[in-house]
């Protein structure tokens, strides 16, 4: 059975840095890509970074350039994302999925598995 479980969330101070990571246990036969997601109260769950697993190449949402930086550990067959700095609007709860489609890997609807979320909470 497909697992994904996130860790490294906390309560964090503005200007800070923060790394998640995502822990994948019994990989989808046609992974394509992974991502990190986001949701902060009461808004849409958001697309952050992706990173296409084979190809190692990584894409972010324009409005996350600069901050975020997702990354892949090939033996640990995990994916990680760094924040720096911090910023209190990043108080969120933070998730990874996998996809096996080869569509738009920052929408969530094309997403197949989820871990269970990590919350993030960053204080000025």
């Amino acid at each position: 059975q497909v697992r994904l479980e996130e860790s490294g969330g906390g309560s964090v101070q503005a200007g800070g840095s923060l790394t998640l990571s995502c822990a994948v246990s019994e990989w989808p036969v046609n992974t394509w890509c992974l991502a990190w997601f986001r949701q902060r109260p009461h808004m849409n769950r958001e697309g952050i970074a992706t990173i296409y697993w084979h190809l190692g190449t990584s894409t972010n949402a324009y409005w996350a350039e600069g901050r975020f930086n997702i990354a892949r550990d090939i033996p640990k067959k995990s994916i990680s994302l760094q924040i720096n700095p911090l910023m209190p609007a990043d108080t969120a709860t933070y998730y990874c999925a996998i996809s096996v489609k080869n569509e738009n890997c920052l929408k969530a609807a094309n997403y197949d598995y989820w871990g269970e979320g990590t919350q993030v909470t960053v204080s000025s």
